[in-house]
């Protein structure tokens, strides 16, 4: 395809993607946003307001909070967008089509793992447009992408073009500052422009296939951001179908990801693996009655392979779990006090 040609592709897929593209406003009440202000949580109004300036409030005492883009994958109204888009306490959400129409929405599911949620919404369309989930696990660097969504929450309609520049990135993130950090892997890095109204929209290939969700950017850096492999996506709806709800596999423990620095560091045994450890003397390493506990998984035991695999940097822990399903039984080798052990879990599923 030459560039005259992907010119055109683009502008067509545009027209055929951005119909199914929606923003998600998150609306509180006034008297708990001003609760919350007045107990110090973090809010859009300034540091030190305590209340809210009234030209905010809509005619039903409403305060937006919040907000970001989602994408319509059934012609029913179910739509996906990110999980810290919608995970504010005591909050409502709108959904407005690219049209403008405005619908209440229902949250359906929240992946416990991965940055996606599932809304539902009831349209008086009938059948809604909607884009098409396409694979994620043969993606090449430097592939053409389109990022879709409300750039910053107020540029409606928004689009960026750009290349894949990064596969299977692994991030630490943040909602906000107040919140507390959390790992992202497996992640699609592209220079296309994503914003953080661009939040819960969706990353394209030149043909309109979504390849993934838009999830976050790195602050400070340009023509850096991440998207959520659609593959994740899609099994979650899968989920959502077969059980009413998202079902992810739970092993029960903490753990550090080891690599030569830090097998010097600690004077470990062994340069991979994961260090089954707390994060702070009050946190606890082995969850009592989980998966590892009952496997006699102990800490201070130093978690070599999954199933034969070794686990290292390039697949970790998170990643196995992300593959494997709930109530499997899987092959862990260990080190304890230098001496090789096998142990066998079942995975349960994570509440």
């Amino acid at each position: 395809m030459n560039i005259m040609q992907e010119g055109s592709q683009i502008i067509k897929t545009v027209k055929k993607v951005m119909p199914a593209v929606v923003s998600v406003i998150v609306t509180k009440k006034l008297e708990q946003v001003e609760r919350e202000l007045a107990r110090g949580y973090p809010s859009g109004f300034g540091d030190t307001n305590t209340h809210v300036p009234t030209n905010k409030v809509d005619a039903h005492g409403m305060v937006q909070v919040g907000g970001g883009s989602g994408c319509i994958v059934k012609h029913n109204g179910t739509i996906l967008t990110n999980k810290h888009v919608i995970n504010e306490p005591f909050a409502a959400y709108t959904v407005i089509l690219n049209s403008g129409e405005k619908y209440p929405a229902e949250v359906l599911a929240r992946d416990p793992i991965d940055d996606i949620a599932i809304l539902k919404i009831q349209a008086k369309t009938a059948r809604l447009p909607t884009v098409t989930l396409g694979r994620s696990d043969n993606l090449e660097l430097g592939a053409t992408v389109l990022a879709f969504g409300n750039a910053l929450g107020a540029f409606k309609s928004t689009v960026s073009s750009g290349i894949i520049s990064g596969l299977s990135r692994a991030i630490e993130a943040r909602p906000d500052p107040e919140s507390k950090p959390y790992e992202m892997r497996g992640l699609i890095q592209t220079d296309a422009a994503i914003n953080p109204g661009n939040s819960g929209g969706p990353l394209t290939d030149v043909f309109g296939k979504v390849i993934g969700i838009n999830a976050a950017v790195i602050a400070g850096a340009q023509n850096i951001g991440f998207a959520i492999p659609a593959h994740a996506a899609e099994r979650d709806l899968k989920d959502l179908k077969k059980y009413g709800k998202i079902k992810r596999p739970l092993l029960g423990l903490r753990y550090l990801t080891i690599n030569t620095d830090i097998q010097a560091k600690l004077k470990l045994p062994a340069s991979y693996g994961a260090l089954v450890t707390k994060e702070n003397p009050l946190d606890i390493a082995v969850a009592a009655g989980g998966p590892a506990d009952k496997a006699g998984i102990q800490e201070s035991d130093i978690l070599l392979t999954w199933n034969k695999k070794k686990i290292t940097e390039e697949k970790t822990i998170h990643d196995f779990l992300s593959a494997s399903d709930v109530g499997e039984e899987v092959t862990l080798t260990l080190l304890r006090r230098e001496r090789e052990i096998t142990k066998r879990v079942t995975l349960t599923e994570r509440r």
